[in-house]
């Protein structure tokens, strides 16, 4: 049975609704895709999720708002498995267990100052289009994390125009505390 590598994949969304994307600092050019790594023994995906986030970007202000449970598998080209396995890390490709993760903060709290970066650059993009800047060998898992959380980004910028009940259903002008918010039944 082929060997993967459990990882977590984690698409970081702004207020303005635009997806964080990350060049990777280990090639040259701007090769792009979104923080990920490896999810340890005993951990969960979230957990995984905040702790790789944190650990490439520096980003702490972060809400999780849906994880996937069900992985979506990419394999690597033979090149990146025949290198990997050189230093024994013989895995096929990745199990990737994809996290829709909240910034809530400020830019710069985005900092790749650090020994062994991950990351040299990143921008923020169009969930729409951020599949399309992906390596050939893993843009189906990332175009699946796209399409799967675009609605759920565009639910969350929208949550506050969402209304629980009708302004109708309440007495505006009601002095009794214990009204409550549902209509009444006749």
């Amino acid at each position: 049975m082929p060997n993967y590598r459990n990882c977590a994949g984690i698409v970081v969304f702004n207020d303005e609704g635009k997806v964080l994307m990350c060049a990777r600092a280990d090639m040259g050019g701007l090769n792009w895709q979104f923080p990920q790594g490896g999810i340890n023994f005993k951990e969960s995906i979230t957990e995984a999720a905040l702790r790789e986030l944190t650990e490439e970007t520096s980003i702490k202000s972060a809400t999780v708002l849906l994880a996937c449970e069900d992985p979506i598998y990419y394999v690597y080209p033979r090149r990146i498995h025949k290198a990997l396995s050189k230093i024994g890390r013989g895995y096929v490709g990745q199990k990737m267990f994809w996290v829709l993760v909240h910034f809530y903060g400020d830019d710069s709290e985005i900092n790749f100052d650090m020994p062994n970066p991950e990351f040299k650059a990143y921008e923020w993009v169009d969930v729409t289009r951020a599949y399309k800047r992906i390596v050939s060998f893993k843009r189906s898992p990332y175009r699946f994390a796209c399409k799967l959380f675009e609605p759920y980004i565009e639910a969350y910028l929208n949550r506050d125009k969402c209304l629980v009940f009708n302004e109708e259903d309440i007495d505006l002008n009601a002095d009794n505390e214990e009204q409550s918010a549902l209509p009444n039944e006749a």
